[in-house]
């Protein structure tokens, strides 16, 4: 790490975009145990993220010719099969982060009561906010309020280096993610209680800071400026991820096309794209087929949980956009 840059904690590897292990726009999803043996999503993210506090607290202070001598170092200890050195929390925020990670590995009573033994240490602790938000059976209005407390909380612990420094690559840096994570639920809930605008300044705002999109925000995007009928808007959305292999981006492409001409032979090709790398799309959204209670934890391409999906997401636009489903049933047949 050369000399004179911020104290901050190295950068993670790349993580794979959600769409390909989780439901776009939802998040960590904490589903039950399946077994004794089985770790839930948040838990696991626990142990991960644990460790890289403790990778961080070992590279904090020193000073590096370069990034390969890091790199170096971390080969060492961890790609040697060796353990990382316990290094205990000595900041009043890393200390409090801790008591999250606890948190993420119980439930309940327990994990409130993390939450806020937390807050007591630091009240910069965004993912104790995010713990309380999501653990709160009080109103959208409570909820709302916890995860913006959550934000600007993120945002003070963070400082503004890392808003001027680091645009592109949030959530690559640890730190950045309590943060990330309070303001996705902010906007989440923005929009349940009817403040789309705001919502939708959030969502592109965080796509700004980490065009990476680790947490799947592009695709809850797209659903929103589908609903609020900004289609240009979403023209350039879809554009700037021209790779994305999903059914989401395809079919979303399809409905933008004959919204915005209609019927059309190009509109009819890109469909057929669609179609041809999801064909279990249709059958969610016209109806054919039952959409479960709740969406799919995991998905793959080209099957039937990346469908469901989809049709979670996605229904309402195509049922709001006149004479789309009928061309849609026409096109599959």
């Amino acid at each position: 790490m050369p000399q004179g840059k911020k104290k901050k904690k190295p950068a993670a590897k790349k993580e794979a975009s959600p769409k390909k292990t989780a439901p776009a726009g939802k998040g960590d999803k904490t589903a039950a145990k399946k077994s004794s043996g089985e770790m839930t999503p948040l838990q696991a993210r626990g142990l991960i993220e644990s460790e890289m506090a403790k990778i961080s607290r070992l590279l904090e202070g020193k000073n590096f010719e370069s990034i390969e001598e890091a790199q170096e170092l971390l080969d060492g200890i961890i790609g040697g099969g060796g353990t990382t050195p316990e290094l205990k929390p000595e900041t009043p925020l890393d200390k409090a982060q801790e008591l999250v990670y606890d948190a993420w590995q119980a439930s309940g009573r327990e994990r409130v009561k993390l939450a806020k033994k937390a807050l007591g240490i630091c009240p910069d602790c965004a993912d104790a906010y995010v713990i309380l938000a999501e653990e709160s059976g009080g109103n959208l209005l409570e909820v709302l309020e916890f995860f913006r407390s959550g934000a600007k909380a993120g945002e003070r612990a963070l400082g503004p280096d890392y808003f001027e420094e680091d645009v592109g690559h949030f959530w690559g840096i640890v730190e950045t993610r309590p943060y990330m994570r309070a303001r996705l639920g902010l906007a989440m809930v923005l929009w349940e209680v009817g403040k789309q605008v705001e919502a939708v300044k959030h969502l592109q705002d965080m796509l700004r800071l980490n065009p990476g999109d680790n947490q799947g925000i592009r695709y809850i995007l797209a659903s929103r400026l589908l609903m609020m009928d900004r289609d240009e808007e979403l023209m350039e959305l879809l554009d700037s991820y021209e790779d994305e292999p999903t059914a989401c981006w395809s079919y979303t492409r399809a409905l933008l096309s004959y919204r915005r001409e209609g019927a059309t032979g190009r509109s009819l090709k890109i469909l057929k794209e669609a179609l041809r790398r999801n064909p279990h799309v249709p059958a969610y959204l016209l109806r054919k087929r039952k959409l479960p209670d709740e969406p799919p934890h995991h998905i793959g391409f080209g099957d039937e949980t990346e469908a469901i999906e989809y049709a979670f997401d996605f229904l309402l636009p195509w049922s709001l956009t006149p004479g789309a489903l009928d061309w849609l049933g026409d096109a599959a047949g």
